[in-house]
């Protein structure tokens, strides 16, 4: 036998064996529990999302659902010990979209974003909201926008940090409409509303569940949401694009990941399983406490939503020239 025939041979035998161990893997799955790691900390909406989810894909299975909470540099240390799991579909990642915008502010990841995961699902999509208090003379979002617009500089906006989704929405509302406002970062949601109440800054930007209570209770107003369509649990309160941003939308999504070369079967078989177990009341009734409209995208979309959003906060951090601490 020559060498060509030997190596082509062998070549088949490898392709059989991966072929044979996918099969076997998909045919037994899952055979022992699910980590379903959260890159936040314990406590949170998405580690409560995560928690409500657990329960009910661990019933689908018949297999406990493990949430570990591995948080860390704007979710890369989660993101990096899903990355490099067996690609069985025993370890899984529930992000926000800040898995597509950690790529623009980190030089270096130590895993490759494009090509680190298999996505499983798009669970849904929440809006981000900026705020003022009760008193603040800007009425709304289109006095926002006219304010900004009018006196470049004099407008401060506060965010829950460097890179996070609530500074990012913000950024991209500024390239879009043309204004210039400065930039107040706070580390969370707490200490910015603090803030904004004591009048340190003009207009917040803050994730729906972080100040929903101080909307409900009068001591701040909702000026524009920044999903592209209205919140169900803030119907009166524009979208930018109704404001007359248009085209403008950086809501807040979240998404189900596996490793990358898992097999399609097992991607497949957890997409139907976290399908099921997303239309259950408990879930429901927890994504509607977080804001979140369910969307339940299969593999295919997100994976084109996080290319897609890879691309878009590329842009915006490269054109704000936008750092880390």
């Amino acid at each position: 036998m020559n060498r060509m025939v030997r190596k082509w041979m062998s070549g088949l035998g490898m392709l059989w064996l991966a072929l044979a161990t996918s099969g076997a893997i998909a045919q037994t799955f899952p055979h022992k529990p699910i980590r379903l790691v959260v890159p936040f900390p314990a406590g949170g909406g998405t580690d409560a999302m995560a928690r409500t989810l657990g329960e009910a894909l661990s019933r689908e299975f018949g297999q406990p659902v493990l949430v570990e909470n591995k948080a860390g540099a704007g979710t890369v240390i989660g993101n990096d010990f899903v990355a490099k799991s067996a690609p069985d579909g025993h370890t899984l990642l529930l992000n926000t979209s800040a898995i597509a915008i950690v790529p623009s502010l980190f030089a270096k990841l130590p895993y490759a974003p494009d090509s680190a995961f298999a996505p499983i699902m798009l669970l849904g999509r929440a809006p981000n909201v900026a705020v003022v208090r009760a008193d603040s003379p800007l009425k709304s979002a289109r006095a926002f926008l006219a304010e900004a617009k009018s006196n470049p500089g004099k407008v401060a906006y506060g965010s829950a940090g460097n890179g996070t989704s609530t500074h990012l929405a913000a950024e991209l509302l500024k390239s879009m409409a043309h204004m210039y406002v400065i930039h107040v970062p706070y580390r969370g949601a707490s200490p910015l509303v603090t803030d904004l109440l004591a009048g340190q800054i003009d207009v917040g930007f803050g994730t729906l569940p972080s100040v929903a209570p101080f909307i409900a209770s009068g001591k701040l107003r909702a000026l524009g949401v920044t999903s592209g369509s209205r919140s169900p649990l803030l119907p009166d309160v524009p979208t930018f694009a109704e404001a007359g941003v248009a085209g403008y939308q950086a809501d807040v999504w979240y998404g189900i990941f596996a490793a990358a070369g898992t097999p399609v079967t097992v991607v497949n078989q957890l997409y139907g399983a976290l399908k099921r177990a997303s239309e259950t009341e408990a879930f429901r009734q927890r994504a509607r406490a977080e804001g979140l409209i369910v969307t339940l995208d299969p593999p295919e979309e997100t994976a084109r939503i996080v290319r897609a959003e890879i691309v878009k906060w590329r842009k915006v951090v490269k054109e704000q020239s936008i750092k880390m601490d």
